[in-house]
């Protein structure tokens, strides 16, 4: 099945729509501006809100529609690994053994991620350009979106 473009049309109004009432759409114009930097640092901008926030959900979101619902059918797969993820924004002080052991997960977690999208640049780059692409698209149709339903 190939890519079909007015699906990332419909796809960025639903995110839109899902996410209009949680005062997170000013992150659309973010999201834009971040795909220069690559995939790479798009996708860890939800690990820097962390997800059990509304603009770390938004981003997750995000990704999750390009990989699963944009480029997965047209057999391009974009790492998407699921990371187990506390807050940065939680109480820093809380420091027992469970948490310690928990954040070191997640780095190792978070490197492994970074490290498959790093691969798949380095082996797949017509991938790589085609994923940039069609994110670039996708965040311009939110935009769109987002500044019709302000």
């Amino acid at each position: 099945m190939a890519l079909q473009t007015y699906s990332l049309d419909r796809e960025a109004q639903k995110l839109v729509l899902h996410y209009r009432d949680k005062n997170v759409l000013n992150e659309s114009y973010k999201m834009r501006t971040t795909i220069a930097y690559g995939l790479e640092r798009f996708w860890g901008e939800h690990l820097r809100y962390g997800l059990d926030s509304k603009e770390g959900q938004y981003w997750k979101a995000v990704w999750d529609t390009l990989a699963d619902k944009l480029l997965k059918p047209a057999n391009i797969d974009l790492p998407n690994d699921q990371i187990d993820l506390v807050s940065p924004h939680k109480n820093k002080k809380e420091k027992n053994g469970n948490k310690e052991k928990q954040d070191k997960n997640n780095t190792e977690q978070i490197k492994e991620m970074a490290k498959k999208l790093w691969t798949f640049a380095d082996e797949q780059p017509e991938n790589q350009r085609i994923a940039l692409a069609v994110l670039t698209q996708l965040c311009d149709c939110i935009v769109w979106w987002t500044q019709r339903y302000k």
